[in-house]
């Protein structure tokens, strides 16, 4: 259950430089017993439907559809004027109006000498849980409303971002390559972890929108690595080691405010944005707040623990870091009680 106890150990030295003393729910340390194996309840329990909840918001036909494909598409979810606060908190990051903290800006760093501190350089805000303004889009009831079919009532915001998806025509800095989400996440189960990704305006295969791989949410999660353009690669931008590229993909055109609902394990990715504008989304991935942590140690996400945990150690001159560390201090309750996360 929610505890506000102080956290220990390299949790608490992440919460010292991060938070900068900002009080909010869900410091809690991680729980002391969980699974070793990163297969641990990967796979639903059988059901009627394994990927979705009893509730009274998605008919029969949308919880079905998502058992089938691994994704949900809602029309006109969130609304313009929110869209716009949400543009608006992301412009002054840009011009440094505004400082994060905890936040990761990726930028473009070849513009910067041509359009300094603008939404002509950065790329990406991710990890925006101490914005206030960039993180009501996680507690949108409207939002939430979804949320609760996939992960139930007791929610977790675990990751954000806001992609600013620039224009990409030649070098393709900004493409990203097809891989599953649960790649990144040292938590289980994945029937109980939902991405909710809402187009900020129109998204279509001009200017880089998701595609997905439907029903790839129910194969096991694949080995990933940096592709084979490393010279292009984005940090941490990881793909699939062996895609099938006869696999059908389906590319999500997408207007400002449609939101889609993803399986974690769904194959995905988003072209290059090849018009001169921008192609802007804004993200959260949730989970239940029942999920448990698992040790990556000797599964396929081990080099990215080590990646991760390397990153952490040198931005903030620590000696020992765990990955469940850096989740912990992502993670952040927006609905019921936090039980595990």
């Amino acid at each position: 259950m929610e505890q506000h106890g102080k956290k220990s150990g390299p949790a608490a030295r992440l919460d010292a430089i991060l938070r900068h003393l900002t009080p909010r729910l869900g410091a809690t340390p991680a729980p002391t017993s969980v699974p070793t194996s990163a297969q641990a309840s990967a796979v639903p329990q059988p059901g009627s439907f394994c990927y979705t909840l009893d509730n009274d918001v998605l008919t029969t036909e949308q919880r079905q559809f998502y058992e089938d494909n691994g994704y949900l598409l809602v029309k006109k979810l969130v609304s313009d004027e929110d869209i716009e606060r949400f543009r608006k908190e992301f412009i002054r990051i840009c011009k440094k109006e505004v400082n994060v903290p905890g936040a990761m800006i990726m930028k473009d760093e070849s513009l910067r000498s041509q359009y300094g501190q603008s939404e002509k350089v950065v790329n990406k805000v991710q990890d925006f849980q101490e914005d206030e303004e960039l993180f009501r889009y996680c507690t949108l009831p409207e939002v939430l409303k979804y949320v609760e079919c996939f992960t139930g009532p007791n929610i977790m915001a675990m990751h954000t971002m806001l992609i600013n998806k620039l224009p990409d025509s030649d070098k393709q800095t900004f493409l990203h390559p097809m891989h599953q989400d649960l790649h990144y996440f040292p938590f289980r189960p994945a029937a109980r972890i939902v991405c909710a990704w809402t187009a900020m305006e129109r998204a279509d295969q001009d200017n880089g929108c998701l595609v997905v791989q439907p029903g790839t949410h129910k194969e096991p999660l694949k080995p990933h690595s940096y592709p084979k353009w490393q010279n292009k690669a984005n940090k941490l931008f990881h793909g699939l080691l062996d895609e099938d590229e006869k696999s059908p993909r389906v590319h999500l055109v997408m207007e400002k405010g449609d939101t889609v609902f993803f399986h974690p394990l769904l194959i995905h990715g988003s072209g290059i944005n090849k018009t001169s504008g921008f192609r802007k989304s804004i993200s959260c991935h949730f989970a239940s707040s029942e999920c448990y942590y698992i040790d990556v140690k000797n599964t396929t996400q081990e080099h990215l623990e080590k990646e991760v945990v390397e990153i952490v150690r040198k931005k903030y001159n620590m000696t020992s870091v765990e990955l469940r560390d850096v989740w912990n201090f992502r993670a952040r309750l927006v609905q019921g009680e936090r039980i595990n996360l």
